[in-house]
């Protein structure tokens, strides 16, 4: 299986809106990396989604741009912010069929599911950044011994969709 991890967009502070949609620079990000995604030839069999707002618009740009349905996103509040990465894991296991996973989420609980997927007895630091993407590849669920194949910045992915 193939396990791509993305975190939102930039969002708005909580003193403009509450619920911190993605900001107009976030969503720029997101279309820039969404792009890339598709020039890459990437595709999902599932994208997946946290509850919060950004997170969802973050999956459906990716979801419109590689031509995903995004009525099949499917949103849970095990990869929101503070998720446990158990809970997360627990989560994705029950799509074990599918080959290919995005989940459009958050910091921290990207890191430690990327940390999780790759160990059981230390702690993987990758840095995530918003619009970034990482795939991670694994033979079966639950995993501690996955394989990081890369690990995209927003800036690379940009410079992959420009002439």
């Amino acid at each position: 299986m193939e396990i791509y991890l993305m975190q939102h967009g930039l969002a708005v502070s909580e003193k403009e809106d509450l619920e911190r949609p993605l900001s107009p620079t976030g969503k720029a990000q997101i279309e820039k990396s969404a792009a890339a995604i598709r020039m890459m030839g990437l595709r999902f069999d599932l994208i997946i989604a946290s509850t919060k707002k950004r997170s969802k618009q973050t999956a459906d740009i990716v979801a419109k741009t590689v031509e995903y349905p995004v009525a099949a996103i499917v949103e849970t509040e095990s990869v929101k912010p503070t998720a446990p990465p158990e809970a997360s894991i627990d989560f994705i296991s029950q799509f074990r069929q599918k080959s290919s996973v995005l989940i459009a989420g958050h910091l921290p609980s990207l890191a430690k599911i990327a940390s999780s997927l790759l160990t059981d007895d230390s702690e993987v630091s990758i840095r995530f950044e918003n619009g970034g993407l990482c795939r991670i590849d694994i033979e079966t669920l639950p995993a501690h011994n996955g394989v990081l194949r890369w690990y995209l910045t927003p800036e690379q992915l940009a410079f992959r969709t420009t002439p």
